[in-house]
């Protein structure tokens, strides 16, 4: 597998290997000695999966405590897929990094703890699978506004995303108390 960094320090996209031949494509989606080696932690506790159509957009959310670092991936369908750095004292904070994934380029972003994770559908429906190194708590459970501009997300849609009312009613990053957000530990 190849492991590309990004502009934020252990946010990881990982391209693993697709064998294939005439009768199709095998590969790894997890692989733990390989995972951990690249940076990607072995202690997945929970996998989720969604299916959504073009044009929804999902996030972003974050949960503090118990941070969930996500391993995320589309089965089928394409999405735009972002990471934001919302742990409070870190230098990139507020930054954010995106990527298109695929179930064609059948890439993979790690998303760390303490970062504010979404995408926004752009195939006409897309299958997105994640594995979480934490459980869903509901109660500490957050959304940051998909179009704050102060974090400045150039999501690839025209107008607005359909949104849950969640998602709808989202604060802005600025507006919401230091002590619901996570600490950076360098």
């Amino acid at each position: 597998m190849k492991v590309l960094e990004t502009d934020i320090p252990g946010v990881l996209i990982v391209e693993p290997v697709v064998h294939g031949d005439k009768r199709g494509w095998f590969m790894e989606t997890w692989h733990q000695q390989r995972y951990v080696e690249a940076g990607i932690p072995a202690s997945f506790v929970q996998d989720n999966m969604a299916l959504s159509s073009h044009g929804i957009l999902r996030g972003l959310h974050l949960q503090h405590p118990w941070s969930q670092g996500k391993l995320v991936q589309v089965i089928m369908g394409e999405v735009f897929d972002v990471a934001v750095d919302v742990r409070r004292g870190s230098p990139h904070f507020g930054r954010w990094v995106g990527v298109i994934l695929s179930g064609d380029n059948r890439r993979q972003l790690w998303v760390p703890p303490g970062f504010a994770h979404g995408y926004v559908v752009t195939s006409n429906q897309a299958i997105f699978s994640y594995k979480c190194t934490e459980l869903y708590h509901p109660e500490t459970d957050l959304s940051i506004r998909w179009d704050d501009e102060d974090i400045g997300i150039d999501w690839p849609i025209v107008g607005k995303p359909s949104l849950s009312d969640k998602d709808a009613e989202a604060l802005m990053l600025k507006d919401i108390p230091e002590q619901r957000l996570p600490e950076y530990l360098p």
